[in-house]
């Protein structure tokens, strides 16, 4: 079984993690990706805070082992944040900016951090503020991301980190990719792309439909996005999303002018609550072109692991 010394910090025995999905209840699918072996993460953006608690117990009961939840800067719920460290789940994973002062509070309740970097200037300010874990996140991934490509990024991490363990991040969907993050020098991957065409995930079939048949061209970075997203709500964040492409999404890109933000910004965030979006900015990475089928989260985690145990002794063709 391939095991990397990140699985032993985090509580786990694969080294895939799958990302968080903000305004969606990933229980079901955090919960499998947690049963295979790998670590499950819950989202918290635009969530009511009594929705998150009743997850986080709900979680328990389906689970006894470790996962994340997640928090952002678009924006920061500091009530989300503070009852996140007052449950105290075993991994407190962040991205889009980096909170020396919310790492220094999860460390206090005993709790671990994963910091989620974008480039080589985020990945030295994470490390001086003692992230446990970082994510080198390359500009292929769906999401807000950076510019900067996993292949260029993740190896100068690596190389920055020491013995800070480093996990990959962007353009990856199947065992090939976690060989070649392994190879690279990261110690497992996050994927996100690869989980929201699965069946847990409790986005509509047309968004996972869409996932599928899309090819890698047709996930672009969404200028104009901030039109109608939330805004970020500390200093230093920063990202933009790469969302399958829309009619909005062309339009937020090349006529943004045209958008009106007081309408269309509740109007996404409604469908989105409904399990939709897709219509409007379907998240995807240029992953996209490598996910075929939807599938059981836990198959995927465990397909993943096991392709990449086959390239890795040399036998897959």
């Amino acid at each position: 079984m391939l095991r990397t010394p990140v699985c032993e910090l985090l509580g786990i025995e694969l080294p895939v993690v799958c990302a968080p999905f903000g305004p969606w209840n990933e229980v079901p699918l955090a919960v499998a990706v947690c049963e295979a072996g790998g670590l499950g993460s819950l989202g918290t953006a635009a969530r009511d805070l009594a929705r998150l608690r009743d997850e986080w117990a709900e979680m328990r009961r389906l689970t006894s082992r470790p996962f994340a939840v997640n928090h952002t800067t678009r924006p920061l719920d500091e009530d989300a944040f503070q009852a996140t460290i007052e449950d105290r789940p075993r991994v407190i994973s962040f991205h889009l900016a980096v909170p020396r002062d919310l790492i220094s509070r999860a460390h206090d309740a005993g709790i671990l951090w994963i910091q989620q970097v974008m480039d080589a200037r985020q990945a030295a300010e994470a490390l001086d503020a003692g992230a446990d874990v970082l994510i080198a996140q390359g500009g292929e991934a769906g999401g807000h991301g950076g510019e900067v490509s996993t292949l260029v990024l993740v190896p100068q991490v690596v190389d920055m980190a020491g013995d800070t363990p480093v996990l990959a991040a962007g353009g990856i969907a199947d065992g090939r990719g976690l060989a070649a993050a392994l190879v690279l020098g990261a110690q497992g991957v996050s994927m996100g792309t690869r989980f929201l065409a699965s069946q847990e995930m409790p986005a509509s079939d047309e968004w996972k439909e869409r996932i599928v048949a899309a090819d890698a061209v047709d996930a672009v970075k969404v200028a104009g996005s901030e039109r109608i997203l939330p805004p970020y709500s500390r200093p230093g964040s920063f990202g933009v999303p790469r969302a399958l492409r829309t009619p909005f999404v062309d339009t937020l890109r090349e006529k943004p002018e045209d958008i009106d933000p007081g309408e269309a910004g509740p109007r996404l965030m409604r469908a989105i609550h409904a399990g939709r979006g897709d219509e409007f900015m379907p998240f995807a990475g240029q992953s996209a072109a490598l996910v075929h089928d939807i599938r059981p989260a836990g198959e995927i985690v465990r397909g993943v692991v096991r392709e990449a145990e086959a390239v890795l002794a040399g036998q897959h063709r």
